[in-house]
């Protein structure tokens, strides 16, 4: 499931499709997978109080049944290559988008804990397929000379549907005058939430059956014809279509099968390269991103923020999210991956250390004072920012271009699957970790900040312009 190689003589690389906007509908539409990735790992914020209440449970474990659905993203994204070489892409993401709307109407009415869990871990899996499925089958379609701007659909997509599932989840604990576990239409909020998911799922599997099948899968099971009118309808009249097919079928041939063994270096450990995208991965989680939209609403409601602003504040970080992203993807082609990854360090340095400053301070009637306050509050949105612009982009453009080519399928399996451990990790401990010492828990996520910028000068080398053969 990787792109193909663009050899000359089709005229590909830079033929201009006659109809561009189409080309750009059929980016977008499988790209509402990123948007209901986002929207999945998102939501779960406006429910963790309201779960913690009515289940009468503790914080270790809230945390397990929040974090429970990062054991089916991990499981579904390490299937999701071999399901979509077997049966298609646009099958895939039918099955996903079925599977996502499956498990909001099970989380929206769940009748046991465990009953909840299960189905978070149902939307689990259907995260970790959009999170493979989406970015490959934009990188088979799109024409050679718009893929880097259609590719970047995908993170787009999934910042944007962080920033949906905040505004939804406060525009619902309005309409439930600021009470998670208020009645809206014969169910609690939180489940109103959750169930909203099935919408954006239904219209992801309606796109899937107007957008058409890779012509990438279509050749590798005989169907040339077929993969031929898409070619011409994707890339351009314009272009030799029987060249275009044998580039196409000769990429396929020439493409090697990595296997887990071929990541190992000497005493069955492996090679440096691999273990440089493990830790990349690592530190992306570990600077504790995924607190911030998994936990906000009831990090400020644990220093006396009222709900209902506390779901604000969670929408206008998600905001900010979107904006760092779109800074990253101006500049990471421009100034290059680890200076990016540079500043983004330093800025989670300092603002992270603010937070923990901040939150070091004694509640004064069940709030921070106004200046530590206003402190959090302001550190919060910068970290966010400084993330998105760097470590949110930059860490997937890295582990998409520093492998070797014979590697490069199974290292980024593992370093995927680090990150999701990472991830795991993270939000599974911060609930445990914000009762023992908030201040303490933001000391942590800062020593990892700081922590990633001898990594990067140390061991990440700069791969902007250099092409792939180079990285090997």
């Amino acid at each position: 499931m990787t792109s193909t190689e663009q050899a000359p003589g089709s005229g590909a690389s830079t033929a201009r499709p006659e109809h561009l906007g189409h080309v750009i509908f059929i980016a977008a539409s499988a790209a509402m997978g990123g948007f209901l990735f986002g929207y999945d790992s998102s939501v779960i914020n406006g429910a963790v109080e309201a779960i913690r209440d009515r289940y009468a449970i503790g914080s270790a474990t809230l945390a397990q049944v929040i974090a429970v659905a990062l054991i089916g993203c991990a499981i579904g994204a390490a299937t999701a290559g071999r399901i979509a070489d077997r049966i298609g892409r646009i099958r895939c993401m039918q099955i996903a988008a079925v599977l996502f709307a499956v498990s909001a109407i099970g989380s929206a009415l769940p009748f046991a804990l465990w009953d909840l869990a299960f189905w978070r871990i149902v939307g689990g899996f259907a995260i970790g397929m959009a999170s493979v499925i989406g970015p490959a089958y934009i990188a088979e379609v799109a024409p050679p000379a718009y893929r880097g701007r259609l590719g970047s659909f995908q993170q787009a997509a999934i910042v944007t549907g962080i920033a949906t599932s905040q505004l939804v989840n406060w525009g619902i604990l309005n309409a439930a005058d600021g009470n998670q576990r208020g009645n809206l239409i014969g169910l609690e909020a939180w489940q109103v939430m959750l169930g909203v998911m099935v919408v954006p799922a239904v219209l992801y599997g309606m796109l899937s059956f107007v957008i058409p099948e890779s012509p990438r899968y279509l050749i590798s099971v005989g169907r040339r014809e077929r993969a031929r009118q898409i070619l011409a309808e994707v890339e351009g009249k314009g272009i030799d279509l029987d060249a275009r097919v044998a580039e196409i079928e000769h990429a396929m041939k020439r493409e090697h099968k990595s296997t887990f063994k071929d990541l190992l270096g000497s005493s069955f450990l492996f090679k440096r390269i691999v273990w440089i995208g493990i830790g990349l991965s690592a530190f992306q989680q570990f600077v504790g991103i995924n607190v911030a939209f998994y936990y906000s609403a009831t990090l400020w409601q644990s220093v006396g923020i009222n709900p209902t602003a506390s779901f604000l504040y969670s929408f206008t970080t998600s905001i900010i999210n979107i904006i760092g992203t779109v800074i990253a993807m101006i500049f990471v082609d421009r100034i290059g991956r680890r200076p990016l990854a540079l500043i983004g360090s330093s800025g989670m340095v300092v603002s992270l250390a603010l937070e923990a400053w901040a939150f070091s301070h004694p509640l004064v009637d069940g709030k921070l004072p106004a200046t530590q306050g206003l402190v959090a509050l302001i550190a919060a949105h910068v970290f966010v920012l400084f993330f998105a612009l760097s470590w949110g982009v930059v860490v997937w453009v890295l582990l998409g271009e520093m492998f070797p080519n014979k590697i490069r399928a199974a290292a980024l399996g593992v370093a995927a699957a680090a990150q999701w451990i990472a991830n795991w990790m993270i939000t599974a401990s911060f609930p445990s970790l914000a009762d023992w010492n908030l201040s303490g828990t933001y000391v942590i996520y800062t020593f990892f900040a700081a922590l990633s910028i001898p990594f990067v000068l140390k061991f990440v080398k700069e791969t902007k312009g250099k092409t792939l053969e180079e990285m090997g």
